[in-house]
């Protein structure tokens, strides 16, 4: 009796869960078409789904051997990108499919050469989710660290199609480990093969019983950035800007380090500093707010081997320079770690043997962490709200070259001891024959 009442008990629970789910799910679509209406983001989301599946079925052959890669925005694709490319080059029979939720990803990659397909995925539901695998008909699925929909894991299970999550980063406090959880630990059992970052998400898998299908590879962006060095081209602009000076290089900034960093520099006017600022947003709006701040600053667009001649300060307006950026600083700054959200990505600058610099707010990346105790990052606090703490940091490494050079060989440890995240998953696939369903 008392295990017939438990099994009850979960059919409701169970049956409850997914109700709400697919509530939410209706709840999400609609609340999305209405702030479509005016906001430019969701615009995007509801139009680039409108007549997807017509283009899907007209863009993908029935006898295709499809490989489909399924990253939330650009941040997974980062994760995701070392993997697809390095398949698509030991496995070249196989088309590859690249799919987004968010327009912060699709928009900036949908010309990504690296993928035969570059689509929107529908939106989760049971119909969405038939339809769509009935046209992709994909041998292997891999899901790149946060994105679950119930209908899809649902169904790609139930056609026993291989499914793997690749660079999973777990924490405590997320739901999966909750007494509300369980959906989403169902959710996560639907996966042939989890590929976590570290321990901790090892550990959390073990605890909710998923420790078979869960192994440690590490993170695929250390490899991303690897390559990235490795295929470095020098940019000649830069080249003359920075001459033989010691330069600073600020990265995906935000307003709040923007703020830090002019009152930083208004400091360090006795030492022969240059700077280069790369904004994350390059709107038109932010570009002037920029040049506010530092009115002494010319822009990238608009510059020439001769006005760089005597500049000490160059605002970067455009995309796609950054990770090429930092190969240039003497000392490598990194946005984001200002406000809640958190730093960006440290792994860019680190690479390059450099020391990295950043706010307080880090401790929810783990690679930001490790660079840390490493000794590679320092991270400051500007409670003073005067730039002060920046300015001693950088003073410091200028007065003391052996901490400096110390700091710097850190960060490049850090990053070449965490390689090889990518050759992990490649093994897992070939020791258990995906690439030949």
């Amino acid at each position: 009796m008392h295990y017939w009442l438990y099994f009850c008990y979960q059919f409701k629970y169970n049956n409850l869960a997914v109700f709400l789910y697919n509530i939410f799910l209706w709840v999400f679509k609609a609340g999305i078409h209405i702030a479509s209406l005016f906001n430019a983001k969701a615009a995007k989301w509801v139009k680039g789904r409108k007549g997807l599946f017509n283009q899907l079925s007209g863009a993908i052959p029935a006898d295709a051997k499809v490989i489909w890669m399924h990253c939330a925005s650009l941040g997974e694709f980062e994760q995701g990108r070392p993997l697809l490319e390095k398949m698509k080059e030991e496995y070249p029979e196989y088309r590859f499919l690249l799919t987004f939720f968010s327009p912060s990803g699709y928009e900036v990659q949908k010309n990504y050469k690296g993928a035969d397909w570059v689509f929107y995925l529908p939106a989760d539901g049971p119909h969405n989710a038939r339809r769509f695998l009935e046209i992709v008909h994909p041998s292997l699925v891999i899901f790149v660290k946060y994105e679950f929909w119930y209908y899809y894991l649902k169904k790609i299970k139930y056609r026993s199609i291989p499914l793997v999550l690749v660079s999973a980063l777990f924490r405590p406090d997320m739901s999966f480990f909750s007494w509300y959880g369980g959906l989403q630990r169902k959710m996560l059992s639907r996966f042939d093969h989890l590929f976590v970052q570290n321990a901790q998400s090892a550990e959390l898998m073990k605890g909710i019983g998923l420790e078979n299908i869960c192994s440690i590879s590490g993170d695929t962006r250390f490899d991303r950035v690897a390559a990235i060095a490795g295929r470095f081209e020098s940019i000649p602009l830069i080249d003359e800007f920075c001459g033989n000076k010691p330069v600073i290089v600020a990265g995906s900034t935000w307003p709040a380090d923007e703020q830090v960093l002019v009152k930083a520099w208004s400091g360090l006017n006795n030492y022969p500093l240059k700077m280069i600022i790369a904004p994350h947003e390059i709107t038109e709006k932010h570009i002037q707010e920029l040049k506010s701040l530092f009115p002494d600053a010319i822009c990238f667009s608009a510059a020439t081997k001769v006005q760089l001649t005597d500049k000490k300060i160059l605002i970067i307006d455009n995309i796609g320079m950054l990770s090429r950026l930092y190969r240039y600083g003497w000392i490598t700054y990194v946005g984001g770690g200002m406000v809640k959200n958190g730093v960006h990505n440290v792994l860019e600058a680190a690479v390059y043997d450099k020391v990295v610099l950043f706010g307080p707010y880090y401790q929810k990346y783990t690679e930001a962490v490790g660079l840390v105790q490493s000794g590679g990052a320092i991270s400051f606090s500007d409670d003073t709200n005067e730039g002060q703490a920046l300015r001693l940091i950088i003073e410091n490494f200028y007065k003391d070259e052996s901490d400096y050079r110390i700091r710097c060989e850190a960060a490049g440890t850090f990053v070449r001891s965490h390689l090889g995240a990518t050759n992990k998953i490649i093994q897992y696939f070939q020791e258990n024959r995906l690439f030949t369903n």
